[in-house]
């Protein structure tokens, strides 16, 4: 069965050639030239996927993504001419799912959708059991993480990253490793991405993110997440 895409891309005929590529894929698809129209559409009728261009007029693609991350977890595939590393971290830490960068192959967008359409349709099949390492609590089912009880907001990159640690506790991690559960072929996106969320999840999840207890460095390795987390150091006396 197909989905509903929303595409939100201000250049008229690249929004139909993406349209007309999803349709013969089987999807129902809509299209809006301008942010204010995507933020519409999307609270209207939510969408099963949103492509969303980054530059677009009245509110651009990094705001329509952060905006519309705090009201949903639809999935969000950005499309832009900016092709710098730190616009690909920028538009992943405001949330979004998978990146590509202008030219592009409309097969290959094609074969993202269907990528990211999968893995949302795993997520809310999932039964995995709550995953906990300490204070930390994974719940894959309800995607809600909770330390100490006090309810945690990550992004979607975030919830995975931390989702696949807390599945392994004391497991370590190679960067690479990470990236292809995040991303799978992705060929746009390097190690950094995994740094910037550990940075963020840090921020969230950590007594005093300068000195983890949970989410813990290997040098020379990657990452892991600490089964039962050591004393808090500012707690030590």
């Amino acid at each position: 069965m197909g989905a509903y895409v929303l595409v939100a891309e201000d250049d008229v005929k690249q929004a139909e050639l993406i349209r007309r590529y999803l349709e013969r894929e089987g999807h129902a698809v809509a299209t809006v030239h301008d942010g204010r129209a995507a933020l519409d559409e999307a609270r209207t009728r939510t969408p099963d996927l949103l492509v969303l261009d980054v530059m677009m007029p009245k509110v651009d693609g990094l705001d329509v993504c952060r905006i519309l991350r705090a009201e949903s977890d639809v999935p969000v595939l950005m499309l832009t001419a900016r092709a710098t590393e730190d616009d690909l971290l920028l538009g992943l830490d405001l949330g979004a799912d998978d990146y590509m960068t202008k030219p592009y192959s409309p097969r290959e967008l094609v074969a993202r959708v269907r990528t990211l359409l999968r893995r949302a349709a795993r997520t809310g099949q999932d039964r995995t059991p709550v995953l906990r390492a300490g204070a930390l609590v994974v719940d894959p089912a309800r995607h809600e993480v909770t330390v100490d009880g006090a309810r945690v907001d990550c992004t979607p990159g975030e919830f995975q990253v931390l989702e696949l640690l807390a599945a392994h506790p004391g497991q370590v991690f190679t960067r690479e490793q990470i990236l292809s559960h995040l991303h799978g072929f992705d060929r746009y996106i390097t190690s950094r991405t995994v740094d910037v969320h550990v940075m963020n999840l840090r921020r969230k999840i950590e007594p005093a993110r300068r000195r983890p207890v949970r989410l813990l460095t290997v040098y020379g390795v990657g990452y892991k997440l600490a089964a039962e987390p050591a004393m808090d150091p500012c707690d030590a006396s």
